[in-house]
């Protein structure tokens, strides 16, 4: 039976769900592709106590790498890719062509990276925000570009906008 706690956080309230102690979604408001709680879902928060207290220390600016069990749900090259996404250490980013490269994904498949990357079931968990575009750019984030900029300011990787 899945699980879900719905937890506040400076970019909205977060949603997690999962199954029996491992979490297999966390995902912010507006998301696309986000789950939403279904008939048979049951409510609890103790079951999250540990995601939400890392998740709290994570924010207050405490926590630079979460360990947590997680479950997410999705294909081989898809689970591949959201391991990538824990190499990349807090405060930094990395460009689609670089983690390309470090999977060893040609060229040619750039966009099933990028699909994976959008894909990403753990939003802030998975850092999947820390990966932008080659010139700089704030790509698509499935959270909303906004939210991206939020974090990576967050993280000290971006410096905060003035005005």
């Amino acid at each position: 039976m899945k699980t879900y706690t719905k937890i506040d956080s400076p970019v909205g309230e977060l949603l997690l769900v999962g199954e029996g102690t491992a979490l297999t979604s966390l995902s912010l408001p507006g998301q696309r592709s986000a789950p939403v709680v279904r008939d048979g879902w049951r409510r609890d928060d103790e079951a999250f106590g540990e995601a939400t207290r890392q998740l709290s220390a994570y924010f207050a600016g405490r926590l630079p790498r979460f360990e947590l069990s997680l479950a997410p749900e999705g294909t081989e090259f898809q689970q591949r890719v959201w391991q990538a996404l824990d190499e990349i250490q807090y405060g930094t980013t990395t460009t689609y062509g670089e983690l390309a490269a470090r999977l060893d994904v040609p060229r040619s498949e750039i966009r099933a990276l990028g699909a994976a990357i959008g894909a990403n079931p753990l939003l802030i968990v998975r850092p999947c925000h820390r990966v932008i575009g080659a010139d700089g750019s704030m790509r698509g984030y499935a959270g909303g570009v906004e939210a991206k900029v939020r974090l990576l300011t967050h993280e000290g990787a971006l410096q905060p906008m003035l005005g």
